[in-house]
């Protein structure tokens, strides 16, 4: 399963996510995967992408890092899944 999570900065503030980051690393869970990540030109917000078998894994990683960032968690698929998907409909 493929995630978009948009990470809004608690205060606004992206430090501390990125201290966290750089001593400890991303702290995702065995079986939860990073895809990639885009951080707004004012850094309030990063919209990441990440891949796990379930939602618990993404769960587990958020409970990581909930005190520095609000979550919001959409499950989102391919471009070429959907066009898949498209073509299956009557």
């Amino acid at each position: 399963m493929l995630f978009l999570v948009i990470e809004q900065f608690r205060g606004g503030d992206p430090a501390p996510v990125y201290r966290r980051f750089a001593e400890r690393g991303r702290l995702a869970p065995a079986g939860l995967g990073y895809r990639g990540s885009w951080v707004t030109s004012d850094m309030s917000r990063c919209y990441q992408v990440m891949e796990g078998a379930d939602r618990s894994l993404l769960e587990q990683w958020m409970a990581q890092w909930d005190d520095l960032v609000q979550f919001e968690v959409v499950e989102v698929m391919t471009s070429a899944e959907a066009a898949a998907a498209v073509e299956l409909l009557p």
